[in-house]
């Protein structure tokens, strides 16, 4: 419990970012309603990117007890996410049959650690998909800080899959291809809102920054191509080009990235 406690609390003051064993990974904090008592009980749970959900997996360390935030979300399926970025609802579901094997598998061939926590148990560790059911804008206090913890959860989550990628082997592991894919889904989104959204209400205010906001526009339409282009690499399976793809796409991120952040925050502050 005391180190569960000092996982959430440097879990919320870092925007998702923690150190120790989950380092580097991907983390949740997954609130559930105990089956008993009715209380609200905050865990901090590992989680595979899945399109528009998530899984989380009730491994327990391979402990021979499922652990008690799985029981509570059988008992109330609707639980709270917060992901660094964002605090939202989401629909537990217990995923049976074969899209059960099918994650399962998934899980196994991106981290062998999951096989090692089945083995040390006789129970069938469950996983369950958090699809978000209702949620709000970003947990920061303005527009600016808003955009900056967007981008920085984009480049941690860019930082883990060009890690990924860098270990994968001759083959493209489909865990991995989903990962990547969930990123561009995200990216996309992302810039799809500035370009319809932000992009327009800022021109309407600040219509000496319509400049600037032409050249962050040409930035999303190459950037496109670039996601176009890793997606053809993964769609073929071409484990050999995609860490070109993947580097390419990132620098150039990167870069756009920090310059929208430069140009827009002063004017998203006012």
């Amino acid at each position: 419990m005391d180190f569960n406690r000092q996982v959430i609390e440097e879990f919320r003051a870092n925007a998702g970012r923690v150190g120790g064993p989950f380092e580097g990974g991907r983390l949740i904090l997954l609130t559930t309603t105990g089956a008993r008592t009715g209380a609200r009980h905050t865990n901090p749970v590992a989680y595979l990117p899945d399109g528009d959900r998530i899984v989380v997996i009730a491994s327990a360390a391979g402990a021979p007890r499922h652990p008690d935030w799985f029981h509570n979300l059988v008992a109330t399926p609707r639980v709270t996410v917060e992901d660094g970025v964002f605090t939202y609802e989401a629909e537990a579901t217990v995923l049976t049959g074969a899209e059960r094997e099918e994650l399962w598998a998934r899980a196994v061939e991106s981290d062998p650690g999951w096989a090692a926590y089945q083995a040390r148990t006789t129970r069938r560790i469950p996983v369950v998909a958090l699809k978000q059911v209702s949620g709000g804008p970003p947990n920061a206090s303005g527009w600016g800080a808003a955009l900056k913890l967007v981008h920085d959860a984009f480049r941690r989550e860019l930082a883990t899959i060009r890690r990924e990628v860098a270990a994968a082997g001759p083959v493209l592991g489909a865990q991995l291809k989903v990962n990547c894919l969930t990123a561009c889904q995200g990216l996309r989104f992302h810039h799809t809102a500035e370009d319809t959204g932000t992009f327009p209400a800022l021109r309407e205010r600040f219509p000496d920054l319509a400049p600037t906001l032409d050249r962050l526009g040409e930035e999303h339409e190459r950037i496109a191509a670039l996601l176009d282009r890793l997606r053809q690499t993964l769609d073929r399976g071409d484990a050999g080009t995609l860490r070109a793809d993947v580097d390419e796409l990132i620098d150039e991120l990167e870069a756009h990235l920090s310059a929208e952040e430069e140009q827009l925050i002063p004017f998203l502050d006012a």
